[in-house]
């Protein structure tokens, strides 16, 4: 034997010539693998099932698991430069020397012919597609070490199965290296280096490998993909490993077996393995003979697998597919089951071939596959209970599915499944019962069943009845809430709500049960909780008991909960319903908190237990900080004499250990709410399994509620008796230090605290050197020598100074403290108790003369000392002790007067220091005074002088002094609506028309002033009485409200413009003087908008027409509007002598500039307003028809191609001149000499008439409606040819109209000229035309068009356009023949064969089912040179030619339907038969009446056995064979078939017996005939009367006897079947002469592929025992 070196290279030299002669067929052979390698897979990466499939139908050694491994690597270990290479490797038996040759060629798989072996391969190509993602691929298996090209072979010419031997690049070591050195190497091994642009998509296949691949492999057993790089950050591809293990095989039957298969799938080693197990159907079927195809020619029986997944199906973020092929394809059913067959496929591999007759008739067969595994998952998994048989319901395919052969077999099942016992049903007995879906009521699930519904009042009966709620799983329970949920408006009964269905944990810990009813009592409801975190729900359970279910709150069970947590979907309508209906609230730990706080009584333990609670919720994390800190703040609490409080305003540590205890009495905190803590929260406990410790508790009611102690308390509003007298020094530094944590804290002191310890006399002085205990309030702690010479500097002055030895220096880091209990601190502080010494005695009574100069000496004292006065100052500066003209007040804001303030005074009341009553002493103090606040010298201060502005009735008719102080202080006070205010409204400025309020003044200016004197109707300020400095304060005046800039007056101006044109009162003068005024102004000042709309707006110009109008409205005549004047009305301005004369003419640009229209072109918009037609078109002059397309060309311009609708309307009316007389322009075309017509064929505008300016006009005529382009005025030509007669015109226009498109829009334009001559005719409707009648039968019905015009150009215009049809209908046909039928005259055979030819063409179930109804005469064969027309009811199909030949010897007239005379192979005889039987002609054999003459003639009778007339078991064997094979007619039928043969009754006659058969006629006669008969079978009497033949009867007799043996057997076992009696009748026939010999039988039916089952042996064995 050679070695696998040698092999390879017999192959190289035998099969590819190398080193021999060059193969001729070497090219094609090489581009033909070349194309079926890269065409074969739609995708690059289908080669990866291509490998799996390969894989499993290898073979393998005994006691191995199948495996199949996918390695990827950068490393190139081949040398080809490949970036990546692909390695597979197998634990096959490896390639054999037939493999290796098979490999080597196209098409010649050793699978091939081998599916009964479970080859699932086929195309002969699997290998070769690898060549899609690489040039070289390499195999090590067995010995082989070689590698194909994808090039040709430089030594044959070659590529693709060319071997090539390798004895490096790589090497085993190579391969074996990147596997693993530690394991053995597979038997076989595939080696890929990657194509550059195929790496991305490989790894992308490898990375979404689907998980249910082995699903229906039976042979490989695990799969595995991974990428080994040196580096592991370079691996991209997602590593999975993919077991399959199969357990529990139980046959059901010989065809049938089921088992459940376990999947399971790991990804990337660290992740943990996802499992799904699948109850696996297998089932066989028989091949019928119909369906069987080349490639499964050898398969006899279909293998059916149906997977139902028991879990989620595998899927790795991949689609489902439904459908395996033993592999998977990319067919997604919609159902919930994989269906798994030898489907044939499409070339991709992605889909089956669903109009294959293989496939098709695989898929007839799963339905019932389908229920038979069904039938066996519901009624056979005895251990199963009742309530885990919903899940098994849903594996029906209630959803349809995309495919709409997929949704037949959808359809199929739903059908079988209705007839089966399927739907379980509760009985009350331990016995399980099934019944038919229409016999029960159940779940709406199974309404693909149709299963009947029951009303809602037996369900809440059901439930009622039995213990099904206590009794059934969790997830059967929330499947029961969830019906009732979705269900609850049609549970109409309260019974449903008394019925106990919440399940809850009791006080004792176990589950009840509670009825809506309780759950919604409003006196006195049981409240059914939820956990809305699964993780707090038992801890919640557990201290609920702990409260003794104080609050009548009740949790639902753990694992009720777990349920709800795994399937969210039917939680969310479950919870829904819940709160709704039987109220179930959802709680977090917070907020069940919060009801037990709301519920808590007045129990001691239960308070102190709540407390715990809180403390170990928060410890575990079941609350948050700020959640916890609000409970702990509303919580009850127990005081020290053991009484629940539920108010408090602060809460205290216990006594015993507190700091407070020193200082305060327990009794001031009661007073403020304040709880003092009892002991019982020192005490350690143990609550729900916690444990808490002695200090624990307190140190988390300090941090969450507030439990304090000093210093961290907030003290009570009260007086604390403590520090009425002396203080230790310890409790004093307590109480600084109390005081000094409130502030850092930022607390508030309330005030009889404050007040208690800044006068109480605790804190230790001295006063001149004697110690006291006196109030913080009156103490200083000075740290300078200050205070001796303030005693220099005053009188009245004692300062008691803090004793800062006897506290020491720890006082220091209480100054902040002290300073808030009053303790006065340095000069200032000393200064301002002076001060408040001094607002004392002024409080008491007014200060004296002496008194205020005394202040104003101590000032002065202090600045000579260099110690500032400020603090001093601030004490006393407020004061209300400075008498002033206006009373006594403080020092700020009082003025010391001068000549400065004279003009001032005259318009406000300022306060001057009386200086009467001071003396003028008071004037050698303005320092001091100024450091007081007081206002020395005028300075500018203008604020003063508004502060005390006088009233309004004070401010009129000012002079002329004081009305520029107020202007310059306005000009420098930020703010000046006080002034505003005051002057606005008085007549304080003086005019030429008097004192006049601000608002009406103005403010004249030399350049336009003018203009405000055309009316004489303003006020003008007297700038003489004010001098020329009053222009400079036009900020300030227009401020109070005069108008003072030209905008101002211009709006103003505006308006009495506006006044005086409402009233018509603008004459000639005035407006000659403003338009004067309005040239001067125009170049140097800007109008204001006022005035411009104003001008623009009102109705102040005379028009012509003889009224005013706004200048917008109207235009300056010129010469240019001459042309369009006669047909227009235009308000032209009245230029006339009577008014404004022609001057008014040379303010064209002013008028211009106000809209006024000057312009022509611009005035087009007056055109289109003012167009008017007179009546008589005919005075419309050419001149004045282009002046008014001049005027649609602007109007074009303006408005981007389109004109004003009213406009269109006008001109819509007719005016324009044609050939046709005047017309609309949506009626005229402007004529085209290129088109062949001439001007007469339609209406062209008349352009002699217009002259050649009117084709300048060509856009302005298409804008207002005129067809410009004759291309597209077919319509108007087509409207206008019912004028036309002459036929060279209409010809012409016809070919105009053709060659363009046009179709009628009208009855009226659908007309079609037959002409008479060359000019006359008539126009009739195209329906009654047709183009052709090539058989010349419609001459007289229809006009034939080919007849009147030659020309195809027409025939195919009338055809598109006027939809002629081409030939005559099948309606004229029927009407033609109708008028045969009443002509009586004969046709010839022609014509017959014209009509029946057509019918026969356009033969249809529509065609017949018309003919049928309107032919009522039929043709019949006369034997004569004419065709004869009879009523069809006395017309016969002659299907049985011997009885056709007596009844015609016997008929005087024809009876049978004619055909053409010699056949024609347009008319073939079969279809004319066919066509006329479907039309409802009869047949003679089933219109004949059959009567039995041999008894009356008294012919002898001889019973005698059956198997003397060869009714034996070979005849029974055949007729068994032929009913199993093309009908397929199942074993109960066909053995009910041939029993009527087994059990007649055979006579035997000497005589062939004779028949009479009687033709009945619709005239009501009958014809009559006699035949004799050598078989008969009487059915209906089981008896056979046959003619005696002997031995000696000759061949013909013999094979008469034969034929007539064989017809009545057949007829009378498929009586009912009559499409088969001829096949099964020459069977018989045959195997008659053959004596219905056993073995003849036998190869008889091989020969024909037919077969005899089991079950017809033991049927025959039945019936012939003795054989």
């Amino acid at each position: 034997m050679a070695t696998p070196r040698e092999h390879v290279e017999r192959i190289r030299k035998t099969k590819f010539s190398i080193g021999g002669e060059p193969n001729p067929l070497t090219e094609d052979l090489h581009q033909a693998v070349k194309n079926l390698s890269a065409e074969l897979y739609t995708k690059d990466v289908h080669f990866f099932m291509e490998l799996i499939q390969n894989a499993e139908d290898n073979e393998y050694p005994e006691g191995v698991d199948p495996s199949l491994e996918f390695v990827i690597t950068c490393r190139d270990i081949t040398a080809t430069g490949a970036p990546a290479t692909l390695l597979l490797f197998n634990n096959e038996k490896g390639f054999s020397p037939q493999n290796i040759d098979s490999i080597c060629s196209v098409g010649r798989s050793t699978k091939k012919g081998n599916r009964k072996r479970g080859y699932i391969g086929e195309k002969g190509i699997g290998f070769k597609s690898v060549f899609v993602i690489t040039a070289q691929p390499y195999i090590f298996s067995n010995g082989y070490q070689i590698r194909f090209n994808e090039g040709p072979c430089p030594y044959s010419n070659l590529g693709y199965i060319v071997p090539e031997w390798v004895d490096e690049n790589p090497t085993l070591s190579d391969i074996k290296e990147i596997y693993g050195s530690s394991f053995t190497l597979p038997t076989t091994t595939l080696v890929l280096p990657l194509k550059p642009d195929k790496i991305n998509a490989v790894k992308k296949q490898l990375s979404c490998v689907h998980p249910e691949v082995l699903l229906f492999l039976s042979k490989i057993k695990r799969l595995s993909v991974r990428e080994e790089n040196e580096d592991p950050r370079l691996n991209t591809v997602n590593a999975i490993a993919i077991t399959s293990e199969t357990n529990f095989v139980t046959r059901k039957n010989i065809d049938a077996e089921s088992y459940t298969l376990r999947l399971s799938v790991g990804e990337n080693a660290d992740e943990s393995e996802e499992e799904c197990s699948y109850y696996m159907w297998k089932q066989k079927f028989p091949v019928r003979r119909e369906n069987k195809v080349e490639r499964r020619m050898e398969v006899e029986q279909w293998v059916i697998t149906l997977a139902f997944p028991n879990q989620e199906r595998l899927h790795r973020g991949t689609t489902l597919p439904g459908i395996y092929a033993f592999l998977p394809t990319e067919m997604v059913t919609n159902f919930p089951f994989i269906i798994q067959a030898d489907f044939v496929l499409s070339s991709s591999r992605e889909t089956i071939l669903l109009d294959n007759k293989w496939n098709q008739g695989i898929l007839e067969c799963v339905p019932s596959a389908f229920v038979n595994a069904f039938t066996s998952l519901v009624k056979l998994t005895e251990d199963a209970p009742m309530f885990n048989l919903p899940r098994m319901f849903g594996f029906l395919p209630v959803n349809s599915s995309s495919y709409a052969e997929l949704n037949a077999v959808r359809e199929s099942i739903r059908a079988k499944l209705v007839a089966e016992d399927i739907v379980p049903s509760e009985s009350g007995m331990s016995q399980r019962l099934f019944h038919k879906p229409h016999e029960v009521e159940y779940d709406p699930i199974l309404n693909f069943l149709g299963v009947s519904h029951v009303n809602y009042e037996w369900y809440s009966k059901c439930i009622q009845g039995s213990n099904l709620v206590l009794w059934v799983s969790d997830e059967v329970y929330i499947d029961l809430l969830l019906f009732i949920a979705k269900n609850w408006p049609d549970f109409c009964s309260p019974n449903i709500k008394n019925i106990p269905l919440l399940k809850y944990v009791s006080l004792d810990g176990n589950v009840s049960l509670c009825s809506i009813s309780q759950s919604v009592n409003w006196n006195d409801p049981m409240v059914v909780c939820l956990s809305s975190a699964y993780n707090c729900v038992s801890w919640m359970i557990d201290w609920n008991k702990e409260f003794r279910c104080e609050a009548n709150h009740y949790f639902m069970p753990q694992s009720t909960h777990l349920v709800f947590q795994l399937y969210p979907e039917k939680s969310v309508t479950i919870l829904q319903w819940l709160r709704e209906q039987a109220k179930v609230v959802s709680l977090d730990v917070y907020n069940y908190a919060r009801v037990v706080n709301n519920n808590l009584s007045s129990d001691r333990r239960l308070v102190v237990t709540y407390a715990h609670f809180l403390y170990h919720s928060f410890l575990k994390q079941y609350v948050s900080t700020d959640q916890v800190a609000a409970l702990c703040g509303v919580m009850p609490l127990v005081d020290d004499f053991g009484v629940v409080r539920t108010r408090r305003t602060r809460v205290l540590v216990p006594a015993t250990g507190s700091k407070w205890a020193n200082l305060v009495s327990p009794n001031l905190w009661r007073q403020e709410d304040y709880v003092v803590l009892g002991e019982d929260y020192l005490r350690p406990s143990n609550f729900a399994g916690q444990t808490t410790s002695s200090q624990e508790l307190i140190t988390f009611l300090k941090s969450y509620a507030s439990a304090s102690d000093i210093p961290h308390i907030s003290p009570p509003n009260s007086v604390i008796p403590a520090v009425s007298g002396p203080l230790t020094k310890e409790n004093t530094f307590l109480l600084l230090d109390w005081v000094r944590n409130l502030k850092l804290t930022g607390t508030d002191l309330p005030d009889k605290f404050l007040t208690s310890l800044m006068n109480g006399s605790w804190l230790k002085s001295s006063i001149n050197g004697c110690s006291s205990y006196r109030p913080p309030s009156q103490s200083f702690f000075y740290s300078s020598s200050w205070g001796s010479i303030l005693q220099k500097g005053s009188v009245l002055v004692d300062i008691p100074l803090v004793d800062q030895i006897f506290y020491g220096d720890r006082l220091n880091g209480y100054k902040e403290a002290l300073r808030t209990l009053g303790v006065m601190f340095e000069f200032g502080d000393a200064c301002q108790f002076i001060g408040k010494h001094f607002m004392y005695l002024a409080a008491s009574s007014t200060l004296s003369k002496d008194n205020v100069l005394s202040i104003l000496n101590f000032i002065r004292f202090l600045r000579e000392k260099l110690l500032s006065p400020q603090e001093f100052i601030s004490s006393i500066k407020t004061g209300r002790w400075l008498r002033t003209c206006g009373g006594d007040r403080s020092p700020d804001g009082a003025v010391l007067f001068d000549q400065q303030w004279k003009t001032a005074s005259l318009i406000s009341d300022i306060p001057f220091i009386d200086d009467d009553y001071y003396g003028q002493e008071i004037f050698s103090f303005k320092t001091e005074l100024q450091l007081l606040g007081v206002v020395v010298g005028f300075n500018g201060n203008y604020q003063l002088v508004v502060d005390y502005l006088k009233p309004s009735s004070y401010l009129t008719y000012l002079n002329a002094e004081a009305f520029l102080l107020i202007l310059r202080c306005m000009r420098h006070l930020r703010s000046s609506d006080k002034l505003i205010a005051a002057l606005s409204n008085v007549k304080c400025l003086k005019t030429n028309q008097g004192y006049r309020y601000p608002y009406e003044c103005f403010l004249s200016d030399p350049e336009w002033g003018g203009l405000l004197l055309i009316f004489n109707s303003f006020s003008i300020i007297d700038h003489d009485y004010y001098g020329s400095g009053i222009f400079s304060y036009k900020d300030e005046l227009k401020k109070l409200g005069a108008m003072v800039d030209f905008e101002a007056a211009m709006k103003a101006f505006a308006l009495i413009f506006r006044q005086k044109a409402s009233s018509y009162s603008i004459g000639k003068e005035h407006t000659m003087t403003f338009l004067s005024f309005y040239r001067k102004l125009k170049g140097t000042h800007t109008f204001h908008p006022e005035l411009r709309n104003c001008i623009r707006e009102v109705r102040w110009l005379r028009t012509r027409l003889g009224d005013f109008r706004s200048p917008k409205d109207c235009v300056l005549f010129d010469l240019e509007w001459k042309s369009i004047y006669p047909i227009t009305v235009i308000p032209f301005i009245d230029s006339s002598i009577k008014y404004y004369g022609k001057d008014i003419i040379g303010y064209k640009d002013e008028l211009k500039s106000m809209g006024v229209v000057v312009e022509f072109k611009r005035g087009v918009q007056f055109v289109a307003d003012g167009l008017c037609f007179p009546q008589d078109p005919c005075r419309i002059t050419p001149a004045n028809a282009l002046s008014l397309l001049k005027c649609v060309g602007i109007l074009l311009e303006e408005g981007n191609g389109c004109l004003p609708e009213g406009f269109l309307k006008k001109v819509s009316t007719k005016w324009l001149k044609t050939k046709s007389g005047y017309l609309s322009p949506d009626e005229c075309l402007l004529f085209d000499n290129s088109t062949g017509l001439e001007q007469a064929d339609g209406p062209f505008i008349d352009e002699e008439f217009y002259g050649p300016d009117i084709r300048s006009n060509i856009k302005e005529l298409n804008a207002i409606g005129v067809i410009v382009d004759v291309e597209k005025g077919c319509k108007l030509i087509g409207s206008h040819l019912s004028f036309h007669s002459e036929f060279s015109t209409i010809i012409r226009i016809y070919n105009f109209l053709s060659m363009r498109g046009w179709k009628p829009d009208s009855e009226a334009t659908r007309k079609i000229w037959i002409p008479d001559g060359s000019s006359d005719g008539n126009w009739v409707d195209p329906d009654d035309c047709v183009l052709h009648d090539k058989d010349d039968l419609f001459g007289s019905q229809l006009y034939v068009l080919d007849k009147y015009y030659e020309n195809e150009v027409p025939l195919r215009f009338f055809s598109s356009v006027f939809e002629v049809r081409s030939n005559p209908s099948l309606d004229d046909y029927c009407k033609i023949w109708n008028i045969w039928e009443t002509s009586g005259a004969k046709l010839s055979n022609e014509e017959c064969c014209a009509f029946w030819g057509y019918v026969k063409r356009h033969q249809s179930l529509k065609t017949e089912k018309m003919l049928a109804e309107r032919l009522v005469k039929l043709p019949v064969d006369s034997g004569s040179d004419g065709v004869l027309l009879f009523n069809k009811h006395d017309v016969f199909i002659g299907d049985d030619l011997q009885l056709k030949d007596y009844f015609v010897l016997h008929s005087p007239h024809p009876l049978f339907v004619w055909y053409p005379q010699p056949s024609l192979p347009s008319l073939p005889r079969t279809k004319l038969t066919e066509l006329y039987r479907n039309i409802g002609v009869c047949t003679l054999s089933g219109s004949v009446q059959k009567e039995d003459s041999s008894s009356k003639y008294g012919l002898e009778l001889k019973q005698v056995n059956p198997s003397d007339v060869l009714i034996v078991r070979g005849l029974i064997r055949l007729l068994l064979g032929f009913l199993a094979g093309p009908l397929t007619m199942e074993t109960g039928e066909r053995h009910k078939a041939v029993q009527c043969l087994l059990d007649v009754t055979v006579f035997e006659t000497s005589e062939p017996a004779t028949l009479s058969y009687s033709l009945s006629l619709s005239s009501g006669k009958i014809l009559n005939v006699r035949v004799s008969q050598m078989i008969r079978w009487d059915r209906e009497s089981s008896k056979l009367y046959t003619v005696k033949i002997d031995g000696t009867a000759n061949q013909k007799a013999l094979l008469e006897y034969a034929s007539s043996f064989s017809e009545e057997i057949a007829k009378g076992v498929l009586w009912e079947k009559e499409d088969h009696i001829n096949s099964l009748s020459e069977l018989i026939k045959l195997a008659f002469l053959l004596k219905f010999d056993e073995e003849a039988v036998g190869f008889l039916l091989k020969s024909k592929n037919l077969q005899v089952f089991v079950e017809d042996e033991e049927f025959l064995s039945a019936a012939f025992p003795s054989e």
